[in-house]
């Protein structure tokens, strides 16, 4: 088992000692970014100048990284981590980002790689990133250079994995990113509707590394360096795969694997460490005896996702079985330490010229000092992703950071956000590490806040000051979302907030105002939102700024109804709230939410729960969120008249939306002096 995730001591005999420099606005200790091209492997002299000899080229890239993404060497991009890691490791890593698909030329470009193929479709699911929860395509993408969209295909890791395969079918695929990761199971894809089979079948990948997936690919690679075959690599935590009908992987010939050896033999393991889900064959269907399997199967594999504790997870497919090891442990700081300290250029790779790629503009004058989410909240991948227990990052580790974002172009003083999944649940770990290896609970702060986890601000209190009186910033935001059920525990933490780290107004994600359909998310209830914003008010106030919160709430998730969405519209038409970002909920792959919109049932409860499936209706719930937007009055009509809120239509005080066109004009501006009049503007 490899626990070692430190670079290799010195220099990588494969690295380049060329620096790109502070004089092109790259931190110092950054080195050239992973070739992304042909001839930057020529330039190195991983590959010949002029040969076509694939045998001969052979010998060059150790791992071709496949990804959906375009090439940003920033450690909030997976695959620069991912090359860099494996860089560092020794290993010559080539990036082909975004390949034309439809042909296999591109998956040549740097000939077969001597280890393995790494492929990813992308920080997100490629499907999240082509459609809308309204299932239309859209119009960009935020990790493509000039945001255009269409430089990946539909199911990525699926269509790469392929054309790996037909460019060099010898050469193993390692699949890896949120796709892999959150369809390693049967699962339900809301753009099809209906329950696809595990992605490890789809994509014909030899393994599949889940989660963060660092300690995974590195005990892979080494163990494949070793001699060892990968279909023999069986037993990593982190990883999924596939075996076929006689116990062997489903890609390799039947007269080249042992038959008759039950699979616990295989393994070595006690038949007692695995669980054995309802099949992909039983829960596939839409009758009520197949939605409750299924619910059944997601319940299991939501609650075993300890890496202490957790057993094998088995589903069989037909005449193949899909085989998922317990998840991975959380790094530790060390070691999380250590992959930030990789020598990235914090830029996007040269090939782009003047592109921008939206996401990294986003990320750029940010830093990420921790990973991982204990919150559980059941519409949300991270938690299933990156894992449930919190990795965070020394204050020495942040602190360099602070002074390579100096360096950058551009920088002008402000740091946009320190933060991570959510940004104060820096180093919060639960107290009793011999309970935490057993405990099957998937939420740390639903329905109440465990009285074992170490809820002290502490720390994050005393990293942001230190950032913040640093040399050369003049402003740290706080802007990746913040736990208020854990804020509210410390007052400290919420002045200095407001007095140090919002700029007017602050993000929070209150979700809902329902406290069924909170109960549902594994949100907390509006007590713990409303106390927030009295204490931010406050803490606000003594700091001497007029600051104001913003909510974030969501549409459409299961167990909201039509009165539901009408309240959440009353709540923010009484704080003269307007929002400009909404989210209709969309059911993404292996969520406890999506398998209440396909099920209609509650997975923990195994209850049935209201789902709205109707795509008017969800329009509908939407447009209730942003009610004073002139395209969404007929909507809000229809809506408040069918929910028997007919009292909300009018020129009165309190209502959302007139009862005709020609009146409604002079509401909005009659609602608009009122605003000004009581000083608080539509924030």
């Amino acid at each position: 088992m490899v626990d070692d995730m430190s670079p290799v001591s010195g220099r990588s005999q494969h690295s380049t000692d060329e620096s790109p420099g502070k004089s092109h606005g790259i931190p110092s200790g950054a080195t050239a970014p992973l070739p992304a091209s042909r001839q930057e492997c020529v330039d190195r002299g991983w590959l010949p100048a002029d040969s076509m000899d694939h045998d001969d080229q052979r010998h060059g890239v150790d791992f071709v990284l496949v990804s959906g993404d375009a090439y940003v060497d920033h450690p909030s991009f997976a695959n620069a981590v991912i090359g860099r890691l494996m860089e560092a490791r020794g290993y010559r890593v080539a990036i082909l980002a975004q390949p034309e698909w439809r042909s296999i030329d591109a998956f040549r470009t740097f000939g077969a790689p001597r280890i393995a193929w790494l492929v990813s479709a992308g920080n997100l699911d490629s499907h999240l990133n082509h459609y809308t929860a309204h299932k239309r395509p859209r119009s960009d993408d935020q990790y493509s250079p000039g945001g255009k969209a269409g430089l990946r295909p539909d199911g990525a890791t699926i269509v790469y994995s392929q054309r790996c395969r037909e460019a060099y079918r010898e050469v193993p695929i390692i699949a890896g990113g949120v796709e892999v990761s959150m369809r390693r199971l049967a699962h339900v894809d809301y753009w099809a509707e209906k329950v696809k089979r595990s992605l490890l079948l789809d994509s014909r990948c030899d393994i599949a590394v889940y989660g963060m997936g660092e300690k995974a690919l590195v005990e892979i690679a080494e163990r494949l360096e070793q001699g060892q075959a990968i279909s023999a690599i069986h037993d990593v935590p982190g990883t999924a795969y596939a075996i076929g009908k006689f116990g062997r992987p489903h890609f390799v010939e039947e007269a080249d694997w042992e038959q008759g050896v039950p699979w616990s033999d295989q393994h070595h393991c006690d038949p007692k460490d695995v669980l054995e889900l309802p099949s992909f064959d039983q829960i596939r269907g839409e009758d009520d005896d197949s939605k409750q399997l299924f619910a059944r199967a997601q319940h299991l594999f939501h609650r075993e996702q300890n890496p202490e504790s957790a057993p094998i997870l088995v589903q069989k497919h037909s005449d193949h079985t899909v085989v998922v090891n317990r998840p991975m442990i959380a790094l530790t700081t060390e070691e999380l330490d250590a992959v930030f300290s990789l020598p990235y250029t914090k830029a996007p790779h040269p090939i782009y010229g003047e592109q921008q790629i939206p996401a990294y503009e986003t990320v750029k004058f940010s830093i990420n000092i921790m990973r991982g989410c204990f919150g559980g909240c059941t519409f949300c991948a991270i938690t299933e992703h990156q894992g449930r227990a919190v990795s965070s990052r020394s204050e020495e580790s942040v602190l360099r950071e602070v002074e390579q974002l100096k360096q950058l172009k551009g920088y002008k003083g402000v740091i946009s956000d320190l933060g991570g999944p959510t940004a104060n649940m820096y180093r919060m770990r639960c107290t009793r590490p011999e309970i935490e290896a057993r405990c099957r609970r998937p939420s740390c702060v639903h329905p109440t806040v465990c009285k074992l986890l170490g809820t002290d601000h502490g720390p994050v209190k005393k990293l942001m000051k230190k950032v913040r009186e640093s040399d050369g910033v003049k402003m740290v935001h706080v802007a990746s979302g913040v736990r208020m059920d854990l804020a509210n525990l410390d007052q400290e933490y919420i002045d200095d907030l407001a007095a140090h780290h919002v700029g007017g107004h602050l993000k929070v994600a209150p979700e809902h105002i329902d406290e069924e359909t909170l109960r549902l998310m594994k949100k907390p209830g509006m007590a713990s939102y409303t106390e927030f914003e009295k204490r931010f008010e406050k803490a606000s106030e003594r700091a001497g700024k007029e600051q104001y919160l913003v909510p974030y709430f969501v549409s459409s998730h299961p167990g909201c109804e039509q009165d539901a969405a009408v309240r959440i519209a009353e709540f923010l038409e009484a704080r003269h709230l307007k929002p400009q970002q909404v989210q209709d909920f969309i059911p993404t792959p292996g969520t406890p939410a999506t398998c209440m919109w396909w099920t209609g049932i509650d997975p923990t409860r195994m209850k049935k729960v209201f789902v709205e499936k109707k795509m008017r209706n969800k329009r509908k719930q939407r447009a209730m969120l942003q009610w004073w937007k002139p395209e969404n009055r007929l909507l809000v009509r229809e809506m408040l008249r069918e929910s028997g809120r007919s009292d909300l239509i009018g020129d009165h005080e309190g209502a959302l939306v007139s009862a005709s066109e020609s009146s409604n004009a002079r509401y909005s501006g009659s609602r608009t002096s009122r605003r000004k009049r009581h000083g608080r503007g539509s924030r």
